[in-house]
């Protein structure tokens, strides 16, 4: 039961850093992001040369991937908040997958309303793509830990 508070605690607290981060004009979050890409393009600029001269493809690749890798997260929280390892069944993966997508589509609505910002479809779906990579991960996991625990009682 303890363990189950904690893994909700953590969802919640999840939830909560990608509406903060949602909540921000503009202009806030392409400063974040800006950071973000010029700290990566330093260090991939010795081993692609040219890389710099293509900041904003670059930017809006880092955009892309903190959607996608926030709601990786997301998915892998909500994988385990609903169900046990070992043990996940389908309705754990599909409803760990639907909370995903509509606080995708949820936070997307929101950020209509914050200056600057837009709901894209095209966020929603890069959002969902993340989260079932998330889900997918964690049910393999699952399996191999099925796989195992079962050998192990044959054995003994």
């Amino acid at each position: 039961m303890k363990n189950k508070l904690i893994a909700w605690v953590a969802v919640a607290s999840w939830m909560s850093i990608i509406f903060i981060l949602s909540h921000q004009p503009a202009s806030v979050s392409s400063d974040l992001s800006s950071g973000i890409t010029e700290f990566l393009l330093g260090i991939i600029a010795d081993w692609f040369p040219g890389s710099d001269s293509r900041v904003e493809e670059f930017h809006t690749l880092v955009r892309k991937n903190a959607h996608f890798i926030a709601y990786f997260i997301l998915g892998v929280l909500l994988v385990n908040a609903l169900g046990r390892w070992g043990e996940l069944k389908g309705r754990v993966l599909m409803g760990a997958f639907a909370i995903s997508v509509l606080y995708a589509a949820s936070d997307e609505f929101h950020q209509l309303f914050i200056a600057g910002r837009s709901g894209e479809v095209r966020d929603v779906l890069i959002d969902s793509a993340g989260a079932a990579t998330g889900i997918v991960i964690c049910w393999a996991g699952s399996l191999v830990a099925q796989k195992r625990k079962d050998g192990k009682k044959m054995k003994g």
